[in-house]
C-alpha cells in the first residue's frame, strides 16, 4: 500500500507542475486548473489509505464543509472581488500549515531536532500567511482603510513580537508545553497582523503573491516535518512560484521588497512639485467622435474599471470600434488592479481576445502611434512623474501613454493615486478628463458612437 501512495503522489506532484506551467498562459490556464484540481483530488483520495490513518469520518466531515463553502463562494463572488478571495484562501493554506504542526508538536510525534525545528519554522511561516492574509482581506474588502496604518515606534514593536515568537520557537526545540506552543502561535499570529498594517493598497499585487510563497513554504515545512511527499512537492512548487511573481511584482514597480513591507508607501500625501496646466473636461459626444475618426486606440484599464465594472461595456466599445476598422488594443500594466493578472482576469471575463491583451514592454513602443490612449481608472501606473527624480514614483515602470496623439481619462473624481501625488498626464494639453463611473461612462460613449456611426 505505501508503494501505490508514493506512486500516485508522484503523479500527483507531475500534474501539479504541469498544472502551474499551463496556468501561466492566459489561453491555456483554465486547463492547467483543472490539472492541478485533479492533482489535489488524487492526493486527498489517496491520503485515506494511508496505514494507521484514523478519523475518515472527521476527515470527510471537514472537507464536506470546506468544498461546500468554497462552492458556494466561488460562484458569488464577483470577478471584481477574486482579490480578497485569492487572500482569504492564502491565509487557509497557511492556516492549515500552522494547525498540522500545532498538532504535531502537541502530540510529540515529530522525532528528531531537524524535523521538529522543520515543523516550528512550518508553524511560524503558516500562521504569519493567515493572519497577514486576513489583514490584507480587510483592507481589499474596505474593512480596514486601505492606506498603511501606522503607529510610533511601529518597527521597534513589529520586531520585539518577531524576535519573541523566534524565541518561543526554539523552546519548542526542547521538550514544548500546551502553553509555551499556544504563546509561540499567539506571537507569530500577531506579527502577521503587525507585518502587513503599514502595507497600503498599491502593494496588494505584492502581498498576495508573497503570502502565496509564504503558504506555500509552510506546508512544504510540515510536508519534511511528517514525511508527508504529496505537501513536500505541493508546498514546493506553490513556494516557488509566488517566490518568483512576488520579485516580478516588485521589479514592476521598481521597489524591493523590504521598501514594499516596511516603507509604508502612500502613507501621506506627498507632492511631486508644482503641476503645470488645467484639467480640461470633455462630455460623452465628443469624446465619442475623437473614437470614431481614429485608425488606432489603445485602451488603459485600471482598479477605477474593476470596482465599475465596467469590462463588459469595454468589450461592447471595442467591438463597435473594431467593426469600423479601428485598431483597438489593451495596454495591461503589472501591477494594474489588487493582484497580479486581475486586469486580465476581468477582460477576458468580458470575452476580450487574449491577443488583444498587450504587456508593459510590448505595448509602449506603440502609444506615439496611437490616435486616442483611452485610460479607464488608472492613476500610477500611468503618471509620467515615475520619470523624474525625486518624486515618490520615481523609476516605476510606467505605460507611456502621453506618448499618444489624444488621450482620454475616465475617472470618477480628482482624487489622487495611492502614491498621493498629482497626475502629470491629467494636466496635459493633448488629455481631456471624463468625470464619471466608469461603467456608466463607457456606456454613454457605445451610445454615443452609435449615434455617429449611423449618422
Amino acid at each position: 500500500m505505501p508503494n501505490l501512495i508514493e506512486a500516485v503522489y508522484f503523479l500527483t506532484a507531475f500534474l501539479f507542475i504541469m498544472g502551474l506551467r499551463r496556468m501561466s498562459h492566459p489561453a491555456t490556464a483554465r486547463q492547467g486548473i483543472v490539472w492541478a484540481g485533479v492533482a489535489m483530488l488524487l492526493a486527498v483520495a489517496v491520503t485515506f489509505l494511508w496505514p494507521g490513518l484514523r478519523n475518515h469520518g472527521l476527515m470527510l466531515l471537514a472537507i464536506a464543509i470546506g468544498g461546500g463553502v468554497a462552492w458556494v463562494l466561488a460562484g458569488r463572488v464577483a470577478m471584481t472581488d477574486m482579490p480578497q478571495m485569492v487572500a482569504v484562501y492564502n491565509g487557509m493554506g497557511g492556516g492549515a500549515a500552522g494547525a498540522i504542526a500545532a498538532v504535531e508538536l502537541l502530540r510529540g510525534e515529530v522525532v528528531g531536532l531537524g524535523f521538529v525545528a522543520l515543523a516550528v519554522l512550518g508553524g511560524l511561516i503558516g500562521a504569519v500567511s493567515f493572519s497577514g492574509s486576513l489583514i490584507a482581506f480587510a483592507k481589499l474588502q474596505r474593512l480596514l482603510r486601505e492606506r498603511p496604518i501606522v503607529f510610533p515606534a511601529q518597527q521597534g514593536v513589529n520586531l520585539t513580537v518577531l524576535a519573541g515568537a523566534l524565541l518561543l520557537g526554539a523552546l519548542l526545540l526542547g521538550t514544548p508545553s500546551p502553553a509555551t506552543i499556544g504563546l509561540f502561535f499567539l506571537a507569530a499570529l500577531a506579527f502577521g497582523v503587525l507585518m502587513t498594517l503599514p502595507i497600503g493598497g498599491a502593494d496588494m499585487p505584492v502581498v498576495i503573491s508573497l503570502y502565496n510563497a509564504l503558504t506555500g513554504l509552510a506546508v512544504a515545512f510540515e510536508g519534511f516535518a511528517i514525511n508527508n511527499m504529496a505537501m513536500i512537492v505541493a508546498g514546493t512548487v506553490v513556494g516557488a512560484a509566488g517566490t518568483l511573481l512576488t520579485q516580478l511584482m516588485a521589479k514592476a514597480m521598481n521597489r524591493s521588497l523590504a521598501n514594499v513591507l516596511f516603507g509604508a508607501f502612500g502613507a501621506e500625501e506627498e507632492s511631486a512639485g508644482a503641476v503645470q496646466g488645467s484639467l480640461k473636461p470633455i462630455d460623452a459626444e465628443d469624446a465619442a467622435i475623437m473614437l470614431a475618426y481614429a485608425n488606432k486606440v489603445i485602451i488603459v484599464p485600471g482598479y477605477g474599471m474593476a470596482v465599475a465594472q465596467a469590462q463588459h461595456k469595454l468589450k461592447e466599445l471595442m467591438d463597435l470600434l473594431e467593426a469600423r476598422g479601428v485598431e483597438v488594443k489593451f495596454a495591461i500594466h503589472p501591477v494594474a488592479g489588487r493582484m497580479p493578472g486581475h486586469m486580465n482576469v476581468l477582460l477576458a471575463e468580458a470575452g476580450v481576445p487574449y491577443e488583444r491583451l498587450y504587456d508593459l514592454e510590448e505595448i509602449n513602443p506603440e502609444f506615439a502611434t496611437a490616435d486616442v490612449a483611452l485610460v479607464i481608472g488608472a492613476n500610477d501606473v500611468v503618471n509620467p512623474a515615475a520619470r523624474r527624480p525625486g518624486t515618490p514614483l520615481y523609476g516605476m515602470p510606467i505605460l507611456d501613454v502621453d506618448q499618444a496623439k489624444n488621450v482620454l481619462v475616465v475617472k470618477r473624481g480628482r482624487g489622487k493615486g495611492f502614491a498621493g501625488i498629482e497626475n502629470e498626464l491629467f494636466y496635459m494639453d493633448h488629455t481631456r478628463m471624463l468625470y464619471g463611473d466608469a461603467q456608466a461612462v463607457v456606456n454613454r460613449l457605445v451610445q454615443e458612437l452609435k449615434q455617429v456611426y449611423a449618422a
